[in-house]
């Protein structure tokens, strides 16, 4: 094993449109040293075709039967040969300096065992779309990750490894949140660093909305459940009720963001009123407003009429502010 070699995992399925850049930007860093272990998870598109022009010993293939990302990742995980270990998904972009920036954050804080960087959200094209949350949160954060994943992505975090060996890897079982119960676990056992620069590129693409909205309440749920029943949270137990909120918040995000229809307008109906009753002060928002446009739009008109009026509507139908609202100190 070299010295401070820097294992890079990027699962991928299917991911001819974006993992062309995607590589790019790691072969592009100027931190060198490292090897870059792709999982192909049965792709069927040109993927591998891609991948086999980009030209670099450092990149590994490795070839698995299609599994959830958990798995993909834990498979990298047993590939790794680095000190430090990080993930990127197929579709996300780093800027040229993210390799040397957490590498040189973790060497100068001894007692962290994660570094993590900023990120900004980008189209479908690679343009920039927006912020995210651009917190600076050092030292034992569990209580700030108690209220939020401020993390907000897969393709962030460098570990070092022997603190990762620690949690034994990524839950497969979880059909979403995988990426939380990670974050709530190592930040159980270790300190985080905070590289205050925007390094992470998050790709978020029209299909990302239409997720499985009823998952990802299910599986959060269960991760709130268990992060609030370890040794460490005992002194937070007042912060689960807000907890609950920013997450229901963030479901109504993504449900009202979603493609419109009768059965999406029941689910974003019962989030809403989840949202209200853990935070009452949302009456009194003008995002309350606008969800409620949505939701009757949603309802009452057919799909295809409901996305045309948003379309033509965009300040009115923009419902992101909802998670301006979360609750995070």
């Amino acid at each position: 094993m070299l010295t401070d070699k820097i294992s890079v995992i990027i699962p991928v399925y299917n991911g001819e449109n974006t993992i062309k850049e995607t590589i790019e930007s790691v072969l592009n860093q100027t931190f060198t040293n490292f090897e870059l272990i792709i999982i192909n998870a049965n792709s069927t598109d040109k993927t591998l075709s891609i991948i086999s022009q980009l030209k670099d010993e450092r990149i590994k293939v490795f070839f698995y039967p299609k599994a959830n990302v958990a798995v993909n990742r834990n498979r990298g995980i047993n590939h790794a040969i680095g000190n430090y270990i990080t993930f990127l998904d197929a579709d996300d972009l780093w800027t040229t300096d993210k390799l040397a920036a957490q590498y040189t954050a973790l060497q100068s804080n001894s007692q962290a065992g994660v570094a993590y960087s900023w990120t900004n959200c980008i189209d479908e094209n690679s343009k920039f779309l927006r912020k995210t949350s651009h917190v600076n949160w050092n030292g034992d954060v569990y209580a700030n990750f108690l209220l939020d994943d401020f993390i907000g992505n897969g393709s962030n975090v460098m570990i070092r490894r022997e603190v990762l060996m620690k949690v034994n890897g990524f839950d497969e079982i979880l059909t979403n949140a995988q990426d939380t119960d990670m974050w709530l676990k190592l930040s159980a056992i270790t300190d985080f660093v905070c590289v205050p620069k925007a390094q992470i590129l998050y790709r978020i693409r029209q299909d990302s909305m239409s997720s499985n909205v009823l998952g990802l309440e299910k599986s959060n749920l269960e991760v709130i459940q268990r992060a609030f029943s370890r040794e460490q949270a005992k002194q937070y137990q007042h912060l689960k009720p807000q907890a609950i909120g920013n997450l229901y918040k963030y479901l109504c995000y993504k449900v009202l963001a979603a493609p419109p229809g009768k059965q999406q307008g029941k689910v974003a109906a019962r989030f809403l009123l989840t949202a209200i009753k853990t935070d009452m002060s949302l009456l009194f928002k003008p995002i309350i407003f606008k969800a409620i446009f949505k939701l009757i739009v949603m309802v009452i008109l057919p799909s295809n009429w409901a996305t045309t009026l948003f379309k033509k509507l965009p300040r009115l139908s923009n419902t992101s502010t909802f998670l301006g609202y979360e609750k995070i100190s």
